[in-house]
């Protein structure tokens, strides 16, 4: 029987996530907003015992483990080895173990006091049991932390190559409504029921407002935008050429002009703030 989230691991252990291994610094700066917010609404505190979810390369559990400093201690998990391997090189530190595994079945050992999360729930095949899963992995009144995007629309990250991939060479296949990708958990009202039904008390989302900090040349940025992200498949379905990478590439880069400020070039991103706490 296929095993649950058999697809997210393929996927994230293949070449789309050996991307982010590639583009590991590049995001790191993209996403330093987006990692200060959600650690600034964990609050964490020294000597806790943190579960960092979908770790990725290892940014956020690097920063989990100086803030729970050497009483604390941080459990990392994602499902791709190749981002593991690098969050292991990059984070190793006594205060924290690393862990190959899928969070919506891993056996937990119950003695965190947070499930912390930036961007890696959004992929489960099934949330309330991957949430009711993270649950056991909690002391009584451990809380939740997690950071999503809101829709592709309110996001020009994700838009402004889309609209450039699709002006070129036509729409990709449109995926079923609230599929497990970037902007699932898009919907506070439906994110918040997911996470009362698996047991979680107090769910709450707050709608945030973040600059991501993108290559500061014009054309790097467009072509970092172009390789991850909707572009990226939309030219992967349409067996899209070199050349038609170059054009919507170029397409990205004039679009982007618009985000130019006086501190440099700055996207703005619309997240959601996802808190609750496990009070059985």
């Amino acid at each position: 029987m296929k095993q649950p989230n058999a697809d997210q691991a393929d996927y994230w252990s293949s070449t789309a996530g050996q991307k982010w291994v590639t583009y590991q610094a590049d995001l790191d700066r993209l996403l330093a907003g987006v990692l200060d917010a959600v650690l600034d609404a964990a609050q964490v505190q020294p000597g806790e015992h943190v579960l960092d979810i979908g770790c990725g390369t290892g940014a956020s559990t690097a920063e989990l483990a100086r803030l729970v400093g050497p009483a604390g201690h941080v459990t990392a998990l994602d499902i791709s080895a190749p981002l593991l391997d690098l969050a292991r090189r990059r984070a190793a530190a006594p205060n924290v173990s690393f862990t190959r595994a899928d969070a919506q079945t891993h056996a937990f050992d119950g003695q965190a006091d947070l499930v912390f999360s930036r961007f890696g729930v959004m992929f489960f095949e099934d949330p309330v049991a991957a949430f009711t899963n993270l649950r056991t992995g909690l002391r009584p009144g451990g809380r939740l932390a997690m950071i999503c995007w809101q829709d592709m629309p309110a996001n020009p990250w994700f838009q402004v190559p889309f609209d450039a991939a699709v002006s070129r060479l036509g729409r990709p296949s449109a995926l079923p409504p609230n599929a497990p990708g970037p902007t699932a958990f898009k919907d506070i009202d439906r994110v918040t029921g997911l996470l009362s039904d698996a047991g979680w008390n107090d769910p709450h989302g707050d709608r945030i407002e973040v600059d991501l900090i993108p290559p500061q040349d014009l054309t790097e940025a467009a072509a970092f935008a172009a390789t991850l992200g909707p572009a990226s498949r939309t030219l992967a379905e349409k067996d899209g050429t070199e050349e038609d990478a170059r054009a919507i590439t170029e397409t990205i880069a004039g679009a982007l002009r618009a985000f130019e400020t006086d501190a440099g070039l700055r996207v703005p991103s619309h997240l959601i703030i996802y808190t609750a706490r496990n009070t059985a």
